[in-house]
Order: C-alpha cells, then structure tokens, then sequence
C-alpha cells in the first residue's frame, strides 16, 4: 500500500528548508548505494554528519512522529535518521529495491528497511521530471507531490526517480523497521485502526467500539515484533 501525507510541512517551511540545503556541501549519492544500485544511480546527498543535514533531519523526524496517519500506518519500531538527496541536469535512480538492512549511523545498530518515506521539500513545478514511479501488487504510481508532501511505501517495492531535467528536486528520505513486518498485515491494521477511528469519532456504541479496539491491539500483539 502507498500513503500519500499532504502537508507535513507548509510552502513556507519548505522555502526556508531549501535554502538551508543550498548552503550545504553535496557529494557524489553512489557512495550509499548498494553494488547493484550503484549503476542506476545519479544524484548527490549530504553527509549524515554534516550540520545541516543533522538539524534537518531531526526537524523531519519529530513532524512526522507526531502525525497519527504515519504512526498508523507504519507502526515504527526503530527509524533510520533521514537523509537528503537532489537531483538536477539528468539526474535519475534507476529501478531498484533498496537494500534489506541497513546501519544506524549513529549507533551502528541493524534496522530491517520495511517502509520507505519520502518528502518532497521543491515546489514540482520549479523542475521538469523527478517522479517516483513505484511498482507494487496495486500497479504502478507516479508521484510528484507539492513541496511538504510525503508518500509512504513499501521497502520491498520496486521504484525508480525519473531524469529531473530542468531545474532543482530536493527531498528528504528515510526507513523505518515496523513493528509489523509484512506489509499486507500492516495494511489491514491500517485500516483497521481508521475504521476505529471514524465510529468513535461518530459516537457509537462504545462496548461495539471497545471490542473492536480490542481486535486491533491482539493483532498487533500477534504480529508485532518488539
């Protein structure tokens, strides 16, 4: 399942973080790249320990802990701090499916890549391509959000970045281990919990709403890993 947030940060935000990027030192993105990806690969990131990128990625990772729609639907365990790529003249990734493990950088602990986050920061009509174009078991989506969007996908999936051939794409990317691992029972919790959600919001009857609650919690009690 793909999850599109829309407004994780406002235009404004985004101004402000993209020109906080632009003061940054960008390098060569094949250096986290996996051997098969690293020939698909054409881009620049920054440096995890790089000011900039540190200040920026706890700004992204406390917005996005606090929203109940990430929460839900990713149900984290553990997060890989985010990291921040740009793509212009020609710019692309490939098709691939990002490697299955990865290291804290910080920490040096494994952390299983179950879902992938990205946040769009650059307004999409200032560059010409840039799509994540995804394919999963729903077919496949091109997606070109408004700068503060995110979409939320499967690590498992295969997907690529298109050519960004005119202008700037600047993101923010990042994995989370669920305490779920397969993405279909995620999926079901998913909907599961806003199911939940949209009867307690309604005011019925609250034994039928407490029950299923209760559904929900034994399922991620039989599924979850901690």
């Amino acid at each position: 399942m793909i999850l599109v947030i829309p407004e994780v940060f406002s235009a404004e935000e985004c101004h402000a973080i993209c020109e906080r990027l632009g003061q940054a030192s960008w390098h060569d993105g094949r250096a986290t790249a996996g051997y098969v990806a690293v020939q698909q690969k054409s881009n620049e990131q920054l440096n995890v320990q790089d000011p900039v990128a540190i200040e920026l990625a706890q700004a992204v990772l406390q917005r996005l802990s606090s929203l109940p729609k990430f929460v839900s639907f990713a149900l984290p365990l553990k997060i890989l701090p985010p990291m921040f790529n740009r793509y212009q003249g020609g710019g692309a990734y490939g098709f691939h499916i990002d490697n299955a493990i990865r290291v804290h950088p910080q920490t040096g602990e494994r952390i299983r890549t179950d879902i992938s986050t990205t946040v769009f920061f650059s307004d999409p009509d200032s560059y010409e391509g840039g799509e994540l174009e995804i394919q999963d078991n729903y077919g496949t989506q091109r997606i070109k959000l408004p700068a503060g969007h995110a979409v939320v996908y499967p690590g498992t999936s295969l997907h690529r970045v298109c050519p960004v051939t005119q202008g700037e794409r600047l993101a923010a990317f990042f994995w989370t281990q669920s305490m779920v691992r397969e993405d279909s029972a995620r999926h079901s919790l998913y909907e599961l919990d806003n199911v939940v959600q949209q009867l307690a919001g309604r005011g019925d009857s609250v034994d039928e709403v407490t029950r299923l609650s209760g559904v929900y919690h034994n399922l991620i009690r039989q599924w979850g890993e901690t």
